[in-house]
């Protein structure tokens, strides 16, 4: 246990940190070695650990794909402008439109896309229009929590749902009809909750006569009214796909490859740039520290955390969903909620309680957002921003993130009940 514990916690540590530039996939695959080395894990439990995580983390990699062409060809910019346009000056309707942009966008381009697309638009906006300091914050730092608290709805919308779904064999309309209330309620919280929070922070009007018109970002016309049908498509597919229990990857992969291919053809995209700049590392990152956690579940500690969650299920179905809702969020926020989702998964498991992988998905999808290391997708907004020039402390962080978080999660297990 001790050593299986200290592998992880090295581990973890490496990738949060990311020293001298150190890749998080790099740093997991080293984990994952020296747990093989050391007698944590066998080579067995790489072959079962790969089976779990392949198809999740290609589809992930198929949906950035797809969202990065997407951007290329001017698609989110569109968006953006559209919904501030919406709000016909209103500081306040222009703050709710963005987050129900971050919604859209999560639920289709997963949480990551959000981040990684979506945050510089929405600041180089708020630039465009002189916001000041605190409406900057107010908008930032709402758009990045909205990116993960909505991130539930469909089994493509967030890695910690592919991984669960393909874990636990949860079909594609099944996950996202018993998601739909707490994904409803939890869009719903956020936007309160938000809006409550930084209401003081949000101009009352905003000169919005500066803005170019949406469909000046257009790049390419036809290919942009073409994505359209391509993403009702690709819908159709998952849907398909769920019918004769073909991997998601294949649709969301095979799919942004062939988009890929036609923006290529109208000379809308440079592919090669594209595929390079993929996060592939995501595939060695999944694997390896799926392999290290194995190794925590081969010391037993998901049996320790499968007896609390057994202990909560004793005392009915209502503490059973709120005590792993929140046990999920606890340990997301503590260690990253990639090591928590697949941690929880294989503890729910033992007990046989499948009904709370669903509670496990809202607590490891919106805990991590209390604190500045819970999730990927929001290092990799911190990041973002930090190129942008815009520096968000850990307190300045989790002043909000701690305050707003527990509210949402709180209604959106509700949805469960």
């Amino acid at each position: 246990m001790i050593v299986a514990i200290t592998i992880f916690l090295i581990t973890l540590i490496l990738i949060i940190w990311q020293p001298k530039g150190l890749k998080i996939g790099t740093t997991a695959v080293i984990g994952a070695v020296v747990s093989i080395l050391a007698g944590v894990v066998s080579w067995q439990d790489v072959i079962t650990v790969t089976s779990i995580v392949w198809d999740a983390t290609l589809a992930f990699i198929g949906i950035i794909i797809l969202s990065m062409v997407l951007d290329e060809i001017g698609f989110f910019e569109w968006a953006a402008l559209k919904m501030a346009k919406l709000s016909r000056g209103s500081g306040n309707l222009m703050f709710i439109y963005s987050l129900v942009l971050g919604a859209i966008v999560a639920a289709f381009f997963a949480n990551d896309g959000a981040a990684l697309i979506l945050t510089p638009i929405i600041l180089a906006k708020i630039k465009h229009l002189n916001m000041d300091k605190k409406a900057l914050f107010a908008f930032i730092m709402a758009g990045g929590f909205i990116g993960d608290s909505t991130s539930n709805p469909l089994v493509i919308s967030n890695l910690t749902n592919i991984v669960t779904a393909d874990y636990f064999k949860i079909g594609f309309l099944e996950y996202a009809k018993n998601m739909f209330l707490p994904n409803l309620f939890s869009i719903i919280a956020s936007i309160v909750v938000l809006w409550l929070f930084f209401r003081k922070s949000i101009p009352k009007r905003v000169n919005i006569d500066t803005l170019p018109d949406a469909k000046s970002v257009i790049k390419n016309q036809t290919l942009f009214y073409l994505s359209w049908v391509f993403l009702a498509l690709l819908l159709v597919g998952y849907l398909i796909g769920d019918i004769y229990h073909i991997p998601i990857s294949i649709f969301a992969l095979g799919g942004a490859l062939i988009f890929l291919a036609i923006a290529t053809y109208f000379k809308a995209t440079k592919p090669i740039m594209t595929l390079k700049t993929a996060p592939w590392q995501v595939v060695w990152f999944s694997i390896g520290l799926y392999v290290v956690v194995y190794g925590l579940k081969n010391a037993g500690l998901t049996s320790y955390i499968a007896s609390i969650i057994q202990s909560f299920s004793n005392k009915g179905e209502l503490v059973a969903i709120f005590g792993t809702g929140f046990l999920s969020a606890i340990l997301s926020a503590i260690m990253n909620n990639m090591p928590t989702i697949m941690i929880m998964d294989i503890s729910i498991d033992q007990i046989h309680q499948l009904n709370l992988a669903y509670a496990n998905i809202l607590g490891a999808n919106l805990g991590p957002k209390m604190t500045p290391i819970g999730s990927l997708a929001t290092l990799l907004w911190l990041h973002v921003l930090e190129r942008k020039g815009v520096k968000i402390g850990w307190i300045d962080y989790m002043r909000v993130g701690v305050v707003v978080t527990i509210p949402v999660l709180f209604f959106a297990l509700l949805g469960l009940i």
